[in-house]
């Protein structure tokens, strides 16, 4: 990988970062504590809750992931499969820059004939 792509990546993988942490930020604060009484609205609340605490899971683990791949980006190893050893293509990396595995060897966990 040249240095010039490497940069491109490491500010897409920091603007991802930045946008992560105030997602997590506005989904994370406090719930008024108002009483819900009719149960209806009960429902909804709770349904709303259990789907923002999920999003927030999927934000958790999206940070986690750039985390990691700007962390390859320090020691060297952005860019090179962790499954098969094997360079990710530079289009894998534009479109998902946080990418751990080719596109290939994704497939092969997606379908459980291997394991991460």
């Amino acid at each position: 990988m040249d240095d010039a792509f490497l940069a491109q990546q490491r500010e897409k993988l920091l603007e991802k970062r930045r946008e992560l942490r105030l997602a997590l930020n506005l989904t994370t604060q406090e719930e008024t504590g108002e009483e819900v009484k009719d149960p209806l609205d009960a429902a909804v609340t709770y349904a709303n809750r259990e789907l923002a605490a999920r999003q927030a899971e999927q934000y958790r683990q999206l940070l986690q992931d750039v985390e990691e791949a700007l962390e390859r980006i320090a020691d060297g190893t952005y860019g090179i499969c962790q499954g098969s050893g094997e360079e990710i293509p530079r289009k894998r990396l534009e479109a998902v820059p946080w990418a751990r595995y080719t596109a290939a060897y994704q497939e092969k966990i997606e379908r459980g004939l291997v394991t991460e």
